[in-house]
């Protein structure tokens, strides 16, 4: 087995299976049916599914027990708004930027359901929207830097963070202050971006219906919102990605950048979708890429002090 792959199956190896979620929010939940809760866990090869989800949660994985404030990425696994793959697209990330030192927030978000919530097409975004409030709310006391709070994603669970990005002067929840919802940068693997012409089809009929209306298509087409003020963002993607196409990752990086924001994207010609941490096709490693680019955007110093 090769170097790298050697530390990352010493990492994940590590993780727990099962995270110990806490209630995303306190009290009622916005756009909430109150019906039986279906929600299961099952691993399938090799990977970990939670389903129907209908009560939202959060983990929290702390990068150290000093007082240090250090950045803090919010994950949210993929699973084409169906299912969340919580483990390698979540827990695992979360051992991995505490390894770099950096704070995680592992979401799960509600799975869009007209039996649990009233307008299905709304929920993960507020979910979404309640992580990054309740970072920036409890950043003294989690020792977070206020001012580095990113949000990540894989496949739709990359929609949702960009749509986080693109979203946050859109508050669907009654927040209270002036808590800024604005991610400080985000980081997209093999993301759904698009819900037109690229579109994962299962990601937008799970979101919205398959007889959703243009302006839905529109609004959660991620690459036509974006604007100067769109956080910087470090994309992944393969080129045989066959479920959501790389022309994804471009047109979101070409929006970024005519909008002047910073986009990095790292291209793998193999590798398909869903590897998560480790790309087995390649010996290049996104994660340290990942690395460099954080430091290039002053999100962690130049010299790792962990």
């Amino acid at each position: 087995m090769k170097k790298g792959l050697v530390f990352f199956s010493l990492l994940l190896s590590s993780t727990i299976s099962m995270a110990q979620y806490q209630p995303l929010y306190k009290g009622k939940i916005p756009n909430y049916i109150d019906a039986e809760n279906e929600e299961s866990e099952a691993t399938t090869g090799g990977i970990l599914r939670i389903s129907k989800v209908s009560i939202p949660g959060y983990a929290f994985f702390p990068a150290g027990d000093d007082k240090t404030l250090r950045p803090c990425v919010i994950i949210c696994p993929g699973g084409g708004y169906g299912i969340l793959a919580a483990q390698h697209e979540g827990t695992d990330v979360a051992k991995f930027f505490n390894s770099i030192g950096v704070h995680a927030l592992v979401l799960k978000y509600r799975i869009p359901s007209a039996k649990h919530q009233n307008h299905k097409e709304v929920a993960p975004l507020q979910d979404a929207q309640q992580a990054i409030y309740m970072v920036r709310r409890n950043a003294k006391q989690w020792h977070v830097d206020a001012g580095k709070i990113g949000i990540m994603g894989f496949s739709a669970g990359g929609h949702l963070a960009s749509s986080l990005a693109v979203h946050y002067n859109d508050p669907k929840n009654p927040f209270k202050g002036k808590t800024s919802l604005r991610p400080d940068f985000q980081v997209l693997i093999y993301p759904v971006i698009s819900f037109g012409k690229y579109a994962h089809l299962g990601s937008r009929n799970n979101l919205l219906s398959p007889d959703t209306t243009a302006a839905l298509i529109n609004y959660y087409s991620n690459h036509l919102q974006v604007n100067a003020q769109t956080p910087p963002a470090f994309l992944v993607h393969a080129q045989d990605d066959k479920a959501v196409p790389i022309e994804n990752s471009l047109q979101y990086q070409e929006a970024l950048q005519k909008n002047g924001v910073s986009a990095a994207l790292v291209v793998y010609d193999k590798g398909g979708h869903g590897f998560g941490l480790v790309n087995k096709t390649s010996d290049r490693k996104w994660t340290d890429d990942l690395v460099k680019w954080m430091r290039a955007e002053k999100i962690i110093p130049s010299v790792s002090g962990n």
